[in-house]
C-alpha cells in the first residue's frame, strides 16, 4: 500500500478531474469539414467559379456515416461540442489510470506465494 499523502494527492487530482467533467458543455460525436465547391463560371466557361465554404459535421449513427450540412453557425457551436467530446475523453482517460492506481494504492490485495527458489530450497 502507498503512503496515504500520496493516495490523498491522487484523490484530489480524480476529483479536480471529476469536477472539470461537470462543467463540459454539449458534447458531438464527428468532424466538422468546410467544403468549397468549384464549376464552370456560367457567365464565361473558360473560367472557374467557386462557391462556398459550406460546412458539413459527418459521424457515425449505427455503423453508418451520416452527413449534415451546417450555416457557419452552426459549425462553429458544433466544433465546440465536438472539441468537448474529445476533452471528456481524454479526461475519462485520466480518471481511469488514477482510479486503477488508487484501487492498487489503497487495497489490500492477495499475497503472492513464494516460489521454491524463492524460499531458498533447491528444485
Amino acid at each position: 500500500m502507498g503512503s496515504s499523502k500520496g493516495a490523498r494527492s491522487l484523490q484530489n487530482q480524480y476529483r479536480r478531474l471529476k469536477e472539470e467533467v461537470g462543467r463540459i458543455g454539449l458534447i458531438a460525436l464527428g468532424t466538422i469539414t468546410p467544403r468549397l465547391i468549384t464549376r464552370p463560371d456560367p457567365e464565361d466557361k473558360r473560367r472557374k467559379k467557386t462557391y462556398g465554404p459550406y460546412y458539413q459535421w459527418t459521424y457515425k449513427l449505427q455503423g453508418k456515416t451520416v452527413t449534415v450540412n451546417l450555416t457557419k453557425e452552426q459549425a462553429v457551436e458544433f466544433r465546440k461540442a465536438i472539441d468537448n467530446q474529445r476533452r471528456l475523453e481524454a479526461i475519462l482517460s485520466e480518471m481511469l489510470v488514477l482510479s486503477r492506481t488508487i484501487l492498487q494504492n489503497t487495497t489490500v490485495g492477495v499475497r503472492r506465494r513464494l516460489r521454491a527458489h524463492d524460499r531458498g530450497s533447491n528444485p
